[in-house]
């Protein structure tokens, strides 16, 4: 519910302040003195759009601030979504710069109209003359039968299965089209798959490989050369073994008793022992390497097909080929389960459309069990209200498949006048009709829907007397469940307020400049207000009569 409303520098207002309650809160005034201007101010806060000419004071900027209690709204995922802060006690404020420029913000988060608008259609339920607003509404009549039926619990449920029924239909065409896709390519993705399978790629191939084409293609030059350096290290006259070991008898020899010459003649040793390694080894690599032209032949179209693969795929290692053999063999394995997947989906589809089916027919059912009833109570209402031939028929109609709400779509038809015929209500009703069966509509569904704050802008144009009495009464009614809010000029509907605000002007001292204030009458300036609306202005001692009459009963 909105706890306080504060405008500065707007239209006629210079600066104000409201603070709202629980129940119905009454605002008169003369007309002309800014009431309306107030609830122009609201509505910007809830995403209203507006212009620097509205400003109080054409150099300055105008702020309006509105802050509400949201504890019992289940705001929470709204919040979460928009990537908003949330507490228990919202604050929307709005600034427009002189320049007309629009700045708006939720919890002192920036925030866009969008935004404002969203919430403010939570939050606050503007009811002026000629404003349809949710009566109209298809969505809002099915969820005013529920409320009546008590079937909450039953919509949350229909309400889930439709999202899955929803989420399965968008996999279903995402699937469906990507087996369209897959069809056209999984003869070549085949193709890709079966290339890697036959070369049966294997990790490090390639160096081991290229190291063997290298040695037979070279092993007559390999086997010359390993051959003479054995022999110059070895074999010869002069060998390079022979040598070293008439060195290292020497350094021996010398290396007697000094430790620092011993260390050299072990790492001496160490190099001796180690040549004579490599000499064998030479040797033996020389002996084992022999030419093999079919060997050759064999590692060359092997190499030949590798580096074909790689300059396909743009890759230089068999370690990049075999990646990418897993992910095409990945996408090859998806779309053959393409089809497995489509029959579940399609097999979820139908038992999901059956249940949603069956758990719509409830609802019709207890749909069309409260209409009529409804429709019986609404006749009565408006009938107290000097509506004596309205009536309002529920007229449904079945849908071909699950829609987001039920089975069915329903369409309140009015009729104002005897031998007029059924219409819908926007066609049928004048700006006072609909605001009675606004009013009458409202006040049924109560106790059973959480409606936002209520706001009514004369809502009771056009009548008086006993009528205006029992509109005064249904706003109590209405009051005793939600936060109410009304603009009126009737003294009977004045009279009922748990709170009473008056709108007025007063010339600003030192300017020529006329200004709205608002202010709260205490109990004695209730009885002078609503007798001055009763009669005149200083009222008669017997409207005052009538007006404390009024606030007692």
């Amino acid at each position: 519910m909105i706890q306080r409303l504060q405008i500065q520098n707007y239209a006629i207002i210079e600066e104000l302040q409201l603070d709202f309650a629980q129940g119905l809160s009454i605002i008169t005034g003369e007309t002309g003195a800014g009431k309306s201007i107030v609830l122009g101010a609201l509505s910007l806060i809830l995403g209203g759009r507006t212009n620097s000419k509205t400003l109080f004071d054409s150099s300055q900027k105008c702020i309006i601030e509105g802050r509400f209690s949201i504890g019992n709204y289940h705001l929470q995922g709204f919040f979460e979504e928009n990537d908003l802060d949330y507490d228990d006690e919202l604050i929307i404020r709005r600034e427009i710069t002189p320049s007309g420029k629009s700045r708006a913000f939720v919890n002192d988060t920036p925030a866009n109209l969008k935004l404002l608008q969203e919430l403010g259609n939570t939050l606050i339920d503007l009811h002026q003359q000629f404003d349809t607003l949710y009566i109209n509404n298809p969505t809002f009549q099915l969820e005013l039968l529920d409320a009546l039926a008590d079937q909450r619990e039953a919509v949350e449920q229909y309400g889930v299965l439709y999202q899955k029924l929803q989420r399965a239909r968008r996999d279903l065409k995402r699937l469906h089209e990507e087996q369209a896709t897959a069809r056209r390519e999984q003869e070549f993705l085949e193709f890709q798959v079966n290339e890697f399978e036959e070369a049966a790629l294997v990790a490090g191939e390639q160096d081991e490989l290229e190291s063997e084409q290298h040695r037979l293609a070279n092993a007559d030059e390999i086997k010359q050369l390993t051959t003479g350096i054995f022999h110059y290290l070895n074999e010869g006259e002069n060998a390079v073994s022979d040598q070293l070991g008439t060195i290292g008898i020497k350094l021996s020899a010398l290396a007697a008793g000094d430790k620092h010459l011993t260390a050299l003649n072990d790492r001496f040793e160490s190099l001796r022992l180690e040549l004579d390694e490599i000499a064998a080894d030479l040797e033996a690599f020389g002996e084992d390497t022999e030419a093999n032209p079919a060997r050759l032949e064999e590692i060359d179209e092997r190499l030949n097909m590798l580096y074909r693969l790689q300059g396909k795929h743009a890759v230089k290692t068999v370690e990049e080929l075999l990646e990418i053999y897993e992910d095409l063999s990945g996408k090859l394995g998806h779309f053959a389960n393409l089809d497995g997947d489509i029959k579940r989906l399609e097999k979820e589809q139908v038992k999901v459309t059956a249940d949603l089916q069956k758990l719509g027919a409830a609802l019709r059912k207890g749909r069309q069990k409260v209409a009529p009833g409804f429709s019986k109570r609404i006749k009565s209402q408006l009938a107290d209200l000097s509506m004596e031939n309205a009536r309002l028929v529920v007229e449904f109609s079945e849908l071909k498949e699950p829609g987001p709400y039920g089975l069915d779509e329903v369409q309140f038809m009015f009729s104002a006048n005897k031998g007029s015929r059924l219409q819908t209500i926007k066609d049928a009703a004048s700006g006072g009709e609909m605001s009675r069966l606004a009013l009458v509509t409202k006040s049924l569904v109560a106790s059973a829907m959480n409606l936002p704050t209520l706001i009514f802008d004369e809502i009771d144009s056009g009548v008086s007397g006993d009528v205006a009495q029992k509109m005064g009464l249904i706003l109590t009614e209405l009051a005793k469940h939600h936060q109410v809010v009304v603009i009126t000029h009737s003294p009977q509907v004045a009279s009922r307020a748990d709170r009473h605000y008056f709108v007025y002007k007063q010339d600003k001292a030192g300017v020529d400049r006329t200004i709205t204030r608002v202010r709260e009458l205490n109990q004695e300036e209730r009885v002078r207000s609503i007798a001055v609306m009763l009669s005149q202005n200083p009222p008669s001692d017997s409207a005052l009569t009538n007006a404390r009459e009024l606030i007692e009963a």
